[in-house]
């Protein structure tokens, strides 16, 4: 969910919505004649107020059962304040590789409460006991993972576009690139470096200081250290590109994340599946 990205169309397909980015005038703007901090902080609000987004990306992440990798596309929605999303996720490798969904595309709906996963109909004649939808709530998450669960539900609940650019926002410390072309868009290019230890401070918004103390034990543990955050913005001061990656020290594998956001102000439906054919992560693990 931390990788999720979106670019949209300067047409507004009769729809009557104001074309994005444009002032009262009917101009476009363009931060990138801004300093880096004031581009990001202008694209902030702007991918903010968007409120949806359609998005793709790829995640490749060392773990100890091996490197495993991610590719998901679909849609989310931060007009409530929290996160929705609807998508479609293929996993393959480490902890997944010998599980149902290895190397299979597998609907995922992200809800206020709870992230369900569809885990195909061989699950559901065997361990899922009819039920093909496996549920994990957040709070149990938070409560049986301690720290690193307390992070996840907080992720989980609150992650959206803008939230990506407000954290290199908080670095501080942003150099612009250049400028470059991302699927047809001309954009720019920001860059900046957080502390792993940092990045969880500033991401989460209802930690206590004893779970994010905790975290960063759980972090340095882990080998994790430092992670270099890349933005790209276009024309109209929305993200379109994010790319995160993340050095491992104790030779455990890498994190490396790129997600791309489109089609802002999309539409976007998310319902948890039916309590029947749903059954608790607990009740499988």
């Amino acid at each position: 969910m931390a990788g999720l990205t979106a670019c949209g169309s300067d047409d507004d397909g009769g729809s009557g919505k104001k074309n994005r980015g444009s002032s009262s005038d009917g101009s476009s703007s363009d931060s990138s004649a801004f300093s880096p901090l004031a581009a990001l902080k202008k694209a902030s609000d702007s991918t903010e107020q968007q409120k949806s987004a359609r998005v793709e990306g790829n995640t490749t992440q060392g773990t100890p059962q091996g490197t495993q990798t991610s590719v998901m596309q679909g849609v989310m929605d931060w007009s409530d304040g929290g996160t929705t999303g609807d998508l479609t996720v293929t996993q393959s490798g480490g902890a997944v590789a010998n599980s149902p969904i290895a190397g299979k595309p597998t609907p995922t709906r992200y809800t206020a409460d709870a992230m369900y996963v569809n885990m195909g109909d061989a699950f559901a004649s065997t361990a899922g006991k009819g039920a093909h939808w496996i549920a994990y709530d957040y709070d149990k998450l938070a409560e049986l993972a301690g720290p690193s669960g307390a992070f996840i539900k907080d992720q989980m609940q609150n992650n959206n576009p803008s939230r990506s650019v407000q954290l290199l926002l908080a670095t501080g410390k942003v150099k612009k690139v250049g400028t470059e072309n991302v699927k047809g868009a001309e954009t720019t290019h920001y860059s900046g470096t957080v502390k792993v230890a940092d990045l969880a401070r500033m991401q989460s918004q209802e930690l206590s200081q004893a779970e994010l103390q905790g975290l960063q034990e759980q972090l340095q543990t882990a080998g994790l250290e430092t992670e270099k955050i890349d933005l790209w913005i276009d024309g109209d001061d929305l993200l379109v590109k994010k790319s995160e990656t993340a050095r491992n020290t104790k030779g455990q594998g890498d994190y490396e994340s790129v997600a791309y956001y489109s089609d802002y102000g999309t539409d976007v439906t998310v319902e948890a599946p039916a309590g029947s054919d749903t059954v608790d992560f607990a009740e499988v693990s």
